[in-house]
């Protein structure tokens, strides 16, 4: 039987009366808000995505506190109201008040119970099983917002807005009850992210429980939690709160696990992370420097850097590790700050080990990779020289070494103190030398360093001789030790090269190894006139 059709006319008034009777779609997203209500922060991202992502972490660290924690968590009063303020703070741009994941997944799970009945193990079991899946179904969502939050807190702007919109609550909150290690790294990397920026950095060290907090942090047996501890600290060490967070790193115990990690660990990146921090905490404003380094010292730091130092020496020597070279320098970096000190240089100046080991790295036969930690022994040498009159004496005939100090001249054209440290050094070595005395042999080594490094030197003096800044005359005139410390060391290669001159025809018939180039000697021998001539003239 056929269906009888409708009219077109028909047909309409069905539809508008559909209309009519059909609530309206709801929206997809929340109204904009007020223009007196939007934020004066100039960003690529949607604040409100970034708001968005916060309010999820909260969220996940409420529920956190049943699940990532476990059962003890859930019984702490302390934990407790704290992520039960955070949600409260939370309501004021979280309209709704859904529940956590946690707690739809007991209702579940007491539903199967009721419903399905059968053996008490087995239903046990299956509480337990889904549990740790609902547990590793948090930690990845947490992981995947987190580490969103990570990269956006790299920017000024979306740092600035994280922090008016309370990711530092949300992240004390996880940290305090989540006991999953990778959470603790996502949090701390925010966090360490955020401290790039003053604004943020104040607002860090302005909050005490958070401080002791992140603090306490150093106490967790994790590498990538305790490389983004060590990468915090020292940034926060450099802002206005400084003092607040010397006070929380203060205790025996906190620095002795901060030196003992150092010490210990057999992780690059940890290591590296760990003496940046003692190296910051040297660096970082007086009020904290003048806090920390005490207790510092009195529990070995000296000792510590030096045992580092000896274990990288030993690494270069047998084979080079590229990643290697960065903990090396900052090993020699923080030794040059305490070194400056007055209350703590003459521990550095004084210990030979030291000595014998910034030696050993001058004497490196190849310091491309590690020209910088190079630079910065021959700084420490000559201040140590300069304090410790025995010094010179002990390596006064080592040529390699003499080669050595020549061999860094390329690596400190451009660093004024470095050039005049290595003059230094070299003067040192050189003037005690009597021309009259001298033995044959040892006359034979000099004159053979030299003309091999002639190139260098001349190099170097005619760099000087070019650079005329103010920087450069004011340290000649300023500095009389370091100043006269070139043109001193140019008279003496200029006496000692004089004499080979002279006698070397006769001399060369008794040597059988006279491999010193006589055109070194005598091109050499006319720049370094001409150097000392123009520096009298002056």
């Amino acid at each position: 039987m056929s269906i009888p059709t409708q009219s077109a006319g028909d047909n309409e008034e069905e539809e508008q009366a559909d209309l009519q009777i059909r609530p309206p779609p709801p929206q997809s997203h929340h109204p904009s808000a007020p223009p007196d209500e939007l934020f004066n922060i100039s960003t690529t991202v949607d604040p409100s995505y970034i708001i968005s992502l916060i309010r999820k972490l909260l969220l996940q660290a409420v529920s956190s506190n049943c699940t990532f924690s476990g059962g003890d968590a859930c019984g702490s009063s302390a934990q407790g109201s704290k992520v039960e303020e955070m949600q409260s703070k939370n309501e004021k741009f979280n309209p709704t008040n859904s529940e956590c994941k946690a707690m739809d997944t007991v209702n579940e799970y007491t539903e199967i119970e009721v419903s399905e009945g059968g053996d008490d193990g087995s239903r046990h079991q299956d509480k337990r099983e889904g549990a740790s899946v609902e547990e590793a179904s948090e930690e990845s969502s947490w992981e995947e917002y987190g580490c969103i939050l990570w990269d956006l807190a790299a920017s000024k702007s979306h740092a600035e807005l994280m922090v008016q919109n309370l990711v530092l609550e949300v992240l004390l909150a996880s940290l305090m009850v989540s006991e999953s290690t990778r959470v603790t790294e996502i949090g701390l990397g925010i966090i360490g992210n955020l401290a790039c920026h003053e604004v943020p950095r104040k607002c860090l060290g302005s909050r005490k429980e958070l401080v002791d907090t992140i603090v306490d942090q150093v106490f967790v047996d994790d590498t990538p939690c305790l490389c983004e501890v060590f990468r915090l600290l020292p940034l926060c060490l450099q802002g206005s709160e400084a003092a607040n967070w010397a006070e929380a790193l203060l205790p025996e115990h906190v620095l002795s696990r901060i030196l003992w990690v150092a010490e210990n660990t057999l992780n690059p990146q940890l290591l590296e992370k760990g003496v940046g921090l003692l190296l910051a905490i040297v660096e970082s404003r007086q009020e904290a420097a003048a806090v920390l380094l005490p207790p510092l010292m009195n529990l070995g730091l000296p000792a510590l850097l030096i045992n580092l130092l000896a274990f990288e020496m030993s690494k270069l020597k047998d084979e080079r590790v590229p990643e290697r070279y960065s903990i090396l320098d900052l090993i020699l970096r923080t030794l040059e700050a305490l070194s400056v000190i007055d209350d703590y240089s003459q521990e550095i100046y004084s210990n030979k080990e030291l000595f014998q080991l910034l030696g050993d790295l001058i004497k490196l036969p190849d310091k491309m990779e590690v020209a910088t930690s190079c630079v910065t022994a021959a700084i420490l040498i000559a201040n140590m020289m300069s304090d410790v009159a025995d010094l010179a004496s002990e390596v006064s005939q080592d040529f390699l070494f003499l080669q050595g100090l020549f061999d860094v001249l390329p690596f400190a054209l451009h660093d004024t103190e470095a050039r005049s440290a290595l003059w230094s050094i070299v003067a040192r070595l050189l003037v005690p030398v009597q021309e009259e005395e001298i033995s044959l042999s040892s006359l034979h080594q000099y004159v053979l360093v030299l003309s091999s490094k002639s190139d260098l030197i001349e190099e170097e003096l005619l760099d000087h001789q070019l650079d005329g800044s103010n920087v450069e005359r004011q340290s000649l005139t300023s500095a009389s030790v370091k100043a006269n410390a070139r043109t001193r060391a140019l008279k003496k290669m200029t006496g000692i090269l004089s004499l080979w001159a002279k006698n070397c025809v006769t001399w060369s018939s008794f040597m059988h190894d006279n491999d010193v180039s006589q055109g070194d000697v005598d091109r050499l021998l006319d720049c370094c006139h001409r150097y000392t001539s123009k520096m009298v003239s002056l």
